[in-house]
């Protein structure tokens, strides 16, 4: 009976022990002072929107009031390798369950399973653009999340830099200007260099 009032009070001693973060999550890399523009297109909210939908984004959430756009596209990471990204042991794919058990009568018992799942799904990266246009002035953010092939998580980072956001104000004045040329298409992300 004393070894289960002192394993209860070691028990409510750790859940005592956690850590409260200094400060709040922020987006870093913040986005590069480029992505804050004064667009040339006549209606920045349509030319954006048109823009996006060439480049392949469906758009996810609009409303024309607030001037906001946010449109996401996604593609199967072929080469990815979710073995190189690992977070000790545990990580990429792996996972190990397992247990241990003692009877009454002398009884021992053990177990172990071992397995890699999500065979036949492909990881995933999935990009995502929201444009805040106010009169001319836009601000854009862009991130960038790669989900493994069991769908987990794997990189999440703010790629608002200013490659991106300079096509795409290019892109928006040209559209503005001749939208029956068409527009120039976006490099895929596979092509551009990782920050």
């Amino acid at each position: 009976m004393q070894w289960k009032l002192l394993s209860m009070v070691g028990v409510l001693g750790l859940a005592g022990c956690q850590v409260v973060p200094d400060r709040l999550p922020q987006a870093e890399p913040g986005p590069d002072p480029a992505c804050h523009f004064v667009s040339e297109a006549a209606d920045p909210l349509a030319a954006g929107v048109e823009v996006l939908t060439e480049w392949g984004f469906s758009l996810d959430a609009s409303d024309a009031d607030l001037g906001l756009v946010s449109a996401s596209r996604s593609s199967e990471l072929l080469a990815y390798d979710p073995w190189q990204d690992l977070n000790g042991w545990y990580g990429g794919g792996t996972r190990v369950f397992g247990s241990i058990g003692l009877g009454s009568r002398g009884g021992f018992s053990t177990g172990v399973m071992l397995g890699y799942g999500g065979i036949g799904q492909q990881p995933t990266e999935v990009e995502r653009v929201t444009l805040l246009v106010d009169e001319n002035e836009v601000r854009v953010s862009r991130d960038i999340r790669r989900f493994d092939q069991l769908g987990e998580l794997r990189e999440a980072r703010s790629a608002s830099d200013a490659g991106f956001c300079q096509r795409l104000d290019q892109a928006m004045a040209a559209f503005s200007q001749e939208p029956s040329q068409g527009l120039s298409q976006e490099p895929s992300q596979k092509q551009e260099a990782a920050p």
